[in-house]
């Protein structure tokens, strides 16, 4: 493992984390020249996602410092190597947290790079050459083609940059589980926060009935009145809860807070499923007998292979969803992390690299 290799030549100005303070300051780097199978990209806006608080204050203990932060990356293409296709000079593209994968397994095969058990991703990974992967807090990105989607010309740049991690995040197991396909149904959201806003647009946009379950009773008017949800249960009130008993067909648990999955299951059908794509710190609570009685479904589910990453930013651009967002400079970086440690954001944090320079 290195942090460059002989062929990273190319000097970029980026911010980086250096230590378990998780401050965020200038950083100028090398990358890779432009591969074979490379697109460079000049990066226009990168989203914050909370996994990039994780890593800046290594909170899984995995951290390889200094790390350059940021997976939602929109930007446009300015190079691209003899390999590539389908993209151009000029293209406006995303690049998720996939930086790369075996390309050889049942899931590379079948479209599903995101479980195979070789997926580096997009910063504190090791590409292929050995070394260390930098994320989207930059100027310049480079990637390998097989791993970026086309953003939709009617997609605001900045809005859009966020459905690369949170939106995929969602869209993937509401896909899976045929939501998707069954207007009409009945859709539950655990949390009202980067990834549930969009999953209620998403339920919304395909004809669910949605209802948000939420520890904080201040966010029903904005979830009905903003975002369009049908329905409102405050989960720590068990008058509510009782009375919403077998109502959902599925749920989707957004909540990155430690709690127990026993109450929500009892919200579900009979048959109904629940699928975690939070990750809270500790392990998740699972009483047996709401499980049981039930026939209920627990799931879990990370991301969206590429090709269904861009058929979901392919379905966003046919239904206008964005992500909603409060952009942000790169001097304020540091000042959005700890907003979001306290989650006081609505939706998303977007950086505004384009218009940036390397001061804080």
């Amino acid at each position: 493992m290195a942090q460059t290799t002989p062929n990273h030549t190319l000097t970029v100005s980026g911010w980086a984390a250096h230590d378990s303070s998780g401050k965020i300051t200038p950083y100028v780097f090398k990358r890779r020249e432009n591969g074979v199978n490379d697109v460079t990209i000049e990066i226009l806006y990168c989203g914050i996602c909370h996994t990039d608080l994780h890593y800046a204050r290594n909170d899984w203990g995995i951290t390889m410092y200094p790390v350059v932060p940021g997976h939602e990356i929109t930007g446009v293409i300015t190079k691209i190597g003899s390999n590539v296709r389908g993209f151009k000079v000029g293209d406006r593209v995303g690049v998720g947290c996939l930086a790369a994968s075996c390309l050889e397994c049942e899931f590379c095969k079948s479209s599903q790079e995101n479980y195979c058990d070789q997926t580096q991703f997009t910063y504190n990974g090791i590409f292929w050459d050995g070394s260390i992967t930098y994320g989207g807090y930059s100027k310049i990105m480079l990637a390998d083609y097989r791993y970026v989607v086309h953003i939709p010309e009617n997609l605001p740049m900045d809005a859009a940059a966020p459905l690369l991690c949170a939106g995929i995040t969602v869209y993937s197991p509401m896909k899976d589980n045929k939501m998707l396909e069954s207007p009409g149904k009945k859709l539950g959201i655990v949390g009202l926060g980067g990834l549930g806003h969009i999953a209620v647009k998403f339920g919304k946009a395909f004809g669910l009935h949605v209802t948000i379950i939420s520890t904080s009773p201040s966010k029903e008017k904005e979830a009905k009145e903003r975002l369009g949800a049908d329905d409102f249960i405050v989960s720590t009130d068990p008058k509510q809860m009782e009375a919403k008993k077998r109502t959902l067909d599925f749920i989707l648990d957004t909540a990155s807070a430690n709690h127990s999955l026993g109450n929500y299951l009892e919200l579900l059908k009979v048959m109904g499923t629940l699928v975690v794509v939070g990750a809270p710190d500790k392990p998740i609570e699972l009483p047996s007998f709401p499980l049981i009685f039930g026939k209920r479904t627990i799931k879990g589910s990370i991301l969206g292979g590429i090709k269904e990453t861009q058929e979901m930013m392919d379905a966003c651009g046919q239904r206008s969803i964005t992500s909603d967002i409060e952009v942000v400079s790169t001097d304020k970086i540091n000042e959005a992390l700890d907003r979001l440690s306290r989650n006081d954001v609505r939706y998303r944090f977007v950086i505004d690299i384009a218009s940036s320079s390397a001061k804080m």
